[in-house]
């Protein structure tokens, strides 16, 4: 069974809320926005109620610093919530997760969290969608339901073929930058010149799954410890 809990910093704490409201209001404009309301969302699986009512007040929630409801406040003019991407780390979840496997001394439950927002005042589909881009972050996270999901499982399909960039080694250079465009990669035109110049030696295309490794070792995030490192003794 799944529970569920929001957690939201007393008023005269909320301090994040009332930046966002500001920042709403002043650099983008969203002038008929009243108040923002920020909760974090705790979904946690494969525990009991006595340990998650428990875990409440000593894992999700300061009592001196939060309030927490079971049910969204009715009254709001509009609802957004945000959750990590599947395979994304987050933090919190796995904080909470740690923390209530040390207190049952059990095994370490399931759980998912997001950001939900409540906002007042007349805000129009083009506001929302203004908001969406200013608290998602596409590259890690996306908007998430408000539905109470009846597993925290993950259902992920299985590829059964992988697909071959057909074609790739004759690509000339101007095709190249197009096909880095299109697939959103982080490499260059000299580095995905050395890519087709070395599946060329090779006599064969390579697969989607090929090029986006080497894009992902080859971007500046990874290439520092990847490549860069010197082994010295």
């Amino acid at each position: 069974m799944v529970y569920r809990v929001y957690v939201e910093k007393k008023a005269g704490l909320d301090n994040e809320a009332r930046s966002l409201c500001d920042e709403l209001r002043s650099m983008y404009g969203i002038k008929s926005l009243d108040r923002v309301r920020l909760f974090n969302r705790y979904d946690v699986e494969n525990i009991d109620k006595e340990l998650f009512d428990s875990c409440v007040t000593t894992v999700f929630s300061e009592p001196q610093l939060d309030d927490v409801s079971y049910e969204l406040t009715e009254g709001a003019d509009r609802v957004l919530a945000v959750e990590y991407l599947p395979g994304q780390y987050d933090q919190r979840a796995d904080s909470a997760a740690q923390c209530i496997q040390i207190i049952s001394q059990g095994e370490r439950p399931a759980v998912r969290t997001a950001r939900v927002y409540l906002f007042y005042g007349k805000l129009t589909d083009k506001d929302m969608e203004t908001v969406r881009k200013c608290v998602i972050n596409p590259v890690e996270s996306r908007e998430a339901s408000l539905d109470m999901p009846v597993s925290l499982a993950l259902e992920c399909e299985i590829p059964t073929t992988v697909e071959t960039l057909n074609g790739f080694c004759d690509l000339d250079d101007e095709a190249l930058v197009a096909l880095v465009s299109k697939l959103g990669l982080a490499m260059d035109a000299d580095d995905i010149r050395f890519c087709r110049d070395y599946f060329r030696s090779e006599m064969r295309d390579p697969t989607i799954t090929e090029i986006r490794m080497i894009d992902t070792y080859w971007s500046d995030h990874c290439r520092h410890t990847t490549f860069l490192t010197t082994i010295d003794s």
